[in-house]
């Protein structure tokens, strides 16, 4: 199995890098941005707490943000492996994803980094947010906010990973296709 979390700070291309992936490796996308939205539509009470947390630029609990990651996962048991996007967002989920994984015979095989400037994001996000229909996309301030708390509580992960030997970062600035060989190269090295 390939079990790849996608990681950088919103607006770094996760989304669009991982629907390439996905169809080149056939894996099967968890974005917890897709669940959290999923969930806000169908207004479920999950859905209810995770719109209070996301229109303030704030994470989403660990414990529902694992328990809807379990769900999904337990849901595609045929997968031949999954991308992770936007989760883990700390150690102790990192640490809740490995064992869970475990139990499951499998582990994360690399975490890819993309690499891309504040300033570049937030132009990114605004832009996103002219079609995207999300009044968090629309706020540099939230956006800024967002990318501050990925910084202070997210990047650990990456650390945690690398001592795992298992971390990469790879440039997110050019084309998406260059950017996609990028993530591929570093994918086919294992």
């Amino acid at each position: 199995m390939i079990n790849l979390i996608l990681f950088g700070p919103p607006g770094s291309g996760k989304g669009t890098q991982a629907a390439k992936l996905v169809a080149k490796y056939e894996l099967v996308h968890i974005s917890t941005g897709d669940l959290f939205r999923y969930e806000m539509s169908n207004d479920t009470p999950l859905g209810q707490q995770a719109k209070n947390y996301i229109a303030k630029g704030e994470l989403v609990p660990d414990e529902v943000t694992i328990g809807m990651l379990r769900n999904k996962v337990n849901a595609t048991p045929e997968a031949r492996g999954y991308i992770f996007d936007g989760f883990p967002r700390n150690i102790a989920q990192s640490e809740a994803l490995d064992v869970f994984l475990s139990e499951k015979g499998t582990a994360v095989s690399k975490l890819i980094m993309l690499d891309v400037s504040d300033d570049e994001i937030v132009a990114r996000i605004l832009n996103r947010g002219k079609t995207s229909g999300r009044t968090d996309d629309l706020d540099e301030g939230i956006i800024r906010n967002r990318i501050d708390v990925y910084k202070n509580e997210t990047s650990p992960v990456f650390n945690y990973y690398a001592e795992q030997h298992k971390s990469v970062k790879i440039d997110g600035i050019g084309s998406i296709d260059d950017i996609f060989q990028r993530l591929c190269a570093t994918i086919d090295a294992h």
